[in-house]
């Protein structure tokens, strides 16, 4: 399969492989988080592989029940656009998890470069 041929439905499908591919110790901490994907921004920044949207576990204060949850949205337009076959997107959307859930553990994206995650 051509990265060119990954629609919608199947992209959803290869982001949920690698989510449950993800050590238990990353997922586990995850709480009122949600995963969506989207084909781009509503700013339409081709650029933009993924984007946390929440309250960073680090930045908690009175953060309870009752709270929006915390959204992680992959792009699939980019990813694909980054990708030059099925293994490099499959590689790309890694990443870009690995990167989002980092924000959502505290981590700033100078932090990030430095593990390799960015």
């Amino acid at each position: 399969m051509s990265v060119h041929d990954v629609d919608a439905e199947e992209f959803e499908r290869l982001v949920i492989a690698e989510l449950d591919l993800l050590p238990d110790d990353m997922m586990d901490g995850l709480e009122n988080v949600s995963f969506t994907v989207e084909d781009l921004p509503d700013d339409g920044n081709e650029h933009l592989l993924g984007l946390y949207h929440g309250i960073a576990l680090t930045e908690r204060d009175n953060y309870g029940y009752g709270e929006l949850p915390d959204l992680i949205t992959l792009y699939r337009v980019p990813l694909l656009a980054v990708s030059r076959d099925l293994e490099e997107l499959k590689r790309e959307i890694h990443v870009t998890l690995v990167h989002e859930i980092g924000h959502f553990y505290g981590l700033d994206d100078d932090a990030l470069h430095h593990l390799g995650w960015a």
